[in-house]
This record gives C-alpha cells, sequence and structure tokens, in this order.
C-alpha cells in the first residue's frame, strides 16, 4: 500500500514540476519570458489550463504527503524513553533481574559495605615509573 501511494506521490512531483515549467513568466525577470503568439492554445486558454493543472496537483502532492506521513505514523509503533523496557541484564552485572525503565536503570546501585577503599588520587601529574 504505501509503495503504491509513494509511486503516485513521485508521479504527482514529477508532473507537478514539468507543469510549472512549462509556465510564461510573468515578470521577466531573467530576460525571459515567452513573446508573440504562435503554439497549439491561445495564451488565455493556455494560461488557465496550466493554472488549473498546477492547482489540481499542488492538492494532489499536499493529500498524498499528510496520507504517507498518516501511514508511517500508524506503522509506527508508540516510543518512550522513560518507559522503555530494559535488556535482561545491566551492563557490567551478569544474571541481574531486568528493571523497570530507564531512569531505574540509570540508578546507581550502593555500594555493599565491604568494599576496598579505592586509593586516593594523585595531588598533580607525576612522570611514569619502570619497574
Amino acid at each position: 500500500m504505501q509503495t503504491v501511494v509513494i509511486v503516485i506521490h513521485l508521479m504527482i512531483v514529477a508532473t507537478l514540476i514539468a507543469v510549472v515549467l512549462l509556465q510564461k513568466s510573468e515578470g521577466g525577470g531573467l530576460g525571459m519570458g515567452g513573446g508573440g503568439g504562435g503554439g497549439f492554445m491561445s495564451s488565455r486558454g493556455t494560461t488557465n489550463l496550466l493554472t488549473r493543472t498546477t492547482a489540481i496537483l499542488a492538492a494532489g502532492f499536499f493529500v498524498t504527503s499528510l496520507f504517507l506521513s498518516w501511514l508511517a505514523a500508524s506503522q509506527r509503533g508508540p516510543s518512550s524513553i522513560i518507559n522503555t523496557p530494559a535488556s535482561n541484564s545491566q551492563p557490567g552485572v551478569p544474571g541481574s533481574a531486568p528493571v523497570g525503565g530507564l531512569l531505574d536503570a540509570l540508578k546507581k546501585p550502593a555500594a555493599p559495605a565491604t568494599a576496598p577503599a579505592a586509593p586516593a588520587a594523585p595531588a598533580g601529574p607525576q612522570a611514569p615509573q619502570s619497574k
């Protein structure tokens, strides 16, 4: 379904580009802008036809864009950063139980009472010592 709508959307886009490029410039800003009256239709008839075609194609582009946006949103499941289920184990702790959410996973576990004291940090930079 989505592929069909994308193909229709791309055909509308290509046709819309072609129709806009066929229209005559009114201001002649680049020094171009067609002159005199030869062609398969009169100047007024061509302008009306191209203007209406552009409006119809623009409406089709708008509708297919909205539909594709709605379709993509409906296929994606709900997501939340806070309520995501955690993996089977916490990082660094093999075999731990799953946690309720991201905030619970980010909580630091309390340090055990029998943990050895960490060595004090050096006061400043020190030169490496060979052994």
